[in-house]
């Protein structure tokens, strides 16, 4: 979202961001944004990064004790049946609603329209309350992927996101997914959308809800294209931004030039978790130091916990790393990755292939689009040994296929008449030209399952069909009566 501030800003726009109290990655100081600070209740620690190490725990323990079909119910009934989030969501909307004060000076600025992620739904009740167009920074919705809220999603060809299949599904796999799909849709409606279903009913009156506030958005700006994605139905109002955070590598620190430079002729394997985890467990750092030092390339790993026993000669850890320009630069050669949207796109843009292992979320599934594709080698984490992690690498760093497959994406992504970049901001400030852009938005949604599925049509149908098989039947019996009947006179 910063990224899309700052191109905003850039182009002369004034821009808010609302954020908690207690938010460390939305900084409340910046060149690009005003901020508007909401102070919560006591007792409420929204975006804590304590609750990510914890949730990463769990989710580990859940996906090594059960298969994926019990890791898939459990991990998504037990994060939503908390629905921490999402209940701290709606407090910091509440908390805002009722401060009169607050509300008046969002109302008297006359925005001209919200840019929300709609993941955590906060966003879209503000523009609600605002009267004002929605534009959607996009993928996921508060229950599950974009799509499955706008767009046709068969789920013979669709895998739901955590599934970890292709689009290209057994009869079994085919029956999973559909079950997949139903425990997403009882975490939809009724353990996540209720929590803002209340505030609708309280704020806004009879007929809103959440579903009805998701599909009145303006613009869909979603974070993936189909480079990457699996193809799919789509919808007007959808625009498609894949990589739209990707530029040319800059020049590299001074440090970081020396220490690629002095790799030679077998060059760098660069190492990142992202920035939501602090860090993995001591025992798999151990194994991953171990496997690097028995490489000849150097390794430069974003490292945030205690430092690995098993560290070698070759391996360079730092808190921090310009991940875009260290994969963009010549020396780089795998990009060792735990399946994040924005660092597998940046990994796209730059042609390097991918060495995985998802820990949350996406991450598995994004991974495993890269890996069907020939572009990525994935590893379970929950099993991992040195001797995998040990020959995933050399597999991908060896076989020419992984970097051949991930230079084709490269060129797909780059091969477009327009950035990414420059396209969501072209539709940011389109709704805002026109006030809105309704013209693109379906209104199928306002249909009842039924209609929306013609049964109500096949119904008639049927019953024509019927009611015409029982005339004929009818007619032909009076006939044959009538028949009868002579036939009894003349003898």
């Amino acid at each position: 979202m910063n990224i899309l501030v700052q191109g905003l800003h850039g182009r002369g726009h004034d821009i808010r961001v609302v954020r908690s109290g207690t938010s460390w990655y939305i900084k409340e100081k910046s060149p690009h944004y005003t901020s508007v600070t909401v102070t919560l209740p006591e007792g409420l620690t929204m975006e804590s990064e304590d609750f990510l190490a914890l949730f990463l725990k769990k989710m580990l323990e859940i996906r090594r004790g059960k298969g994926s079909l019990q890791a898939f119910i459990a991990k998504n009934i037990d994060f939503s049946g908390h629905s921490k989030v999402h209940r701290e969501m709606c407090q910091m909307v509440r908390t805002m609603f009722e401060d009169p004060q607050l509300m008046k000076q969002l109302q008297d600025a006359q925005f001209d329209l919200v840019l929300t992620d709609p993941a955590f739904a906060g966003g879209v009740l503000l523009a609600r309350y605002l009267k004002l167009p929605m534009v959607f920074n996009v993928r996921w919705v508060p229950s599950w992927e974009a799509h499955f809220t706008f767009a046709p999603s068969p789920i013979s060809y669709i895998p739901i996101i955590g599934s970890e299949f292709s689009d290209q599904m057994d009869l079994i796999e085919r029956a999973q997914n559909m079950v997949y799909y139903f425990v997403r849709l009882y975490v939809e409606k009724i353990v996540i959308n209720p929590h803002y279903d209340a505030l609708c009913a309280r704020y806004f009156g009879p007929g809103v809800d959440l579903y009805s506030l998701l599909h009145s958005a303006d613009i869909w700006l979603m974070r993936v294209n189909f480079v990457f994605e699996f193809p799919r139905p789509t919808m007007p109002n959808v625009v498609y931004i894949g990589g739209f955070q990707c530029k040319p590598a800059k020049p590299l620190p001074l440090d970081l030039e020396e220490f690629m430079e002095s790799s030679g002729e077998h060059r760098v394997i660069v190492m990142s978790l992202g920035t939501l985890v602090k860090g993995l467990p001591s025992e798999l750092t151990d194994k991953i130091a171990y496997a690097f030092s028995q490489l000849p390339q150097k390794v430069i790993w974003r490292h945030l916990g205690e430092r690995p026993s098993s560290l070698g000669n070759n391996t360079l850890l730092i808190k921090w790393l310009p991940q875009n320009d260290l994969l963009g630069h010549p020396k780089t050669r795998a990009f060792e990755a735990h399946g994040g949207t924005n660092g597998i796109y940046e990994a796209i843009y730059h042609g390097v292939p991918i060495v995985g292992i998802p820990l949350l979320f996406d991450q598995f599934d994004n991974l495993l689009r890269l890996q069907v594709r020939g572009a990525a080698k994935v590893l379970e984490v929950t099993t991992l040994s040195s001797q995998d992690f040990l020959e995933a690498l050399q597999e991908v760093l060896e076989k020419p296929s992984y970097q051949t497959n991930m230079k084709r994406l490269s060129r797909l992504q780059h091969d477009q008449p327009i950035k990414p970049m420059d396209s969501a901001l072209f539709w940011i400030e389109y709704v805002i030209r026109n006030k809105g852009a309704a013209h693109l938005r379906t209104e199928s949604y306002r249909m009842p399952w039924y209609s929306y599925y013609c049964v109500d049509v096949v119904a008639v149908l049927l019953s024509a069909v019927l009611l015409f098989c029982m005339t004929i039947v009818g007619l032909l019996r009076l006939c044959c009566r009538a028949c009868k009947k002579r036939k009894i006179k003349h003898e």
